[in-house]
């Protein structure tokens, strides 16, 4: 029987316009009179999951960061930094990139430079990181980096800041969060990482472990568990590795496919 789900939120449980789908907490409601906790595992700051989940912020476990902070009823059950020297050089080889936002994810706050406090980069970065504030050099920062991260207002974050963070792949991990944002981390985590250690910490089995995800940074938490659903607008390699595919973001896909472990008796 299905014991925890973990949902990736941007593009698969959230809609197109930010919101999560009608049902919800209908839902939720349902998971908890069957004993089943509900995971929210994103490449989002832990605190902006719980400005997302107040009123659920003692019930759900929350993996933040892309697996490099997972949050259990306030009290941390792990992390994986990246370092204060990978970040400090990641940024350092990232200052002539144009118009791309910078950001230090430490477990306090997110942090940019002050000459990046743009208005369209505020709006952006509220989106994934509600406790955030402004530095005038990285050296300030007194903070565990968890990650660093890179926005691409154009969408083309592939080309303009992945391809050119190559050189440091053979020591840290280089991920691309979706079409817009790329993160750099440990090379020993990811959400897949992260839902082993929460198994092995609470004591689930794979099978005991359900997930649904959209993007390349859901794959390795979908190889984790027992009942990996792809939401219908996920990326290609998301859908040939999941075990089932449900309907998408903007259909309640996340919904759909609790249902249907309800349906099968695997909650």
């Amino acid at each position: 029987m299905v014991k925890i789900i973990f949902s990736d939120m941007d593009g698969t449980l959230l809609t197109s316009a930010n919101e999560l789908p009608e049902g919800f907490d209908e839902m939720i409601t349902e998971l908890n009179r069957r004993g089943v906790i509900f995971a929210p595992a994103s490449g989002r700051q832990y605190f902006s999951l719980l400005r997302s989940f107040e009123k659920y912020r003692d019930e759900f476990l929350f993996l933040g960061e892309n697996g490099t902070l997972v949050m259990y009823k306030g009290a941390e059950i792990f992390s994986s930094p990246i370092g204060f020297d990978s970040a400090r050089e990641v940024l350092s080889a990232s200052e002539s990139f144009e118009n791309i936002l910078r950001v230090w994810c430490g477990k306090k706050d997110a942090y940019l430079r002050r000459e990046q406090e743009t208005p369209e980069f505020h709006v952006e970065l509220e989106k994934y990181y509600t406790h955030n504030g402004t530095v005038d050099d990285w050296d300030e920062i007194d903070d565990v980096p968890l990650k660093v991260s890179f926005f691409d207002p154009t969408g083309n974050v592939k080309e303009n800041v992945f391809d050119k963070l190559t050189k440091f792949q053979d020591r840290l991990q280089i991920v691309l969060s979706s079409d817009f944002w790329v993160d750099v981390m440990s090379p020993n985590i990811n959400k897949g990482v992260a839902v082993r250690n929460i198994q092995r910490v609470m004591n689930f089995k794979p099978e005991e472990c359900a997930a649904f995800g959209d993007y390349l940074n859901d794959l390795e938490m979908l190889q984790a568990v027992g009942y990996g659903f792809a939401v219908a607008n996920a990326h290609p390699d998301i859908k040939k590795i999941s075990h089932f595919e449900t309907t998408s973001n903007d259909q309640a896909g996340v919904l759909a496919g609790v249902r249907r472990l309800i349906a099968y008796g695997l909650i």
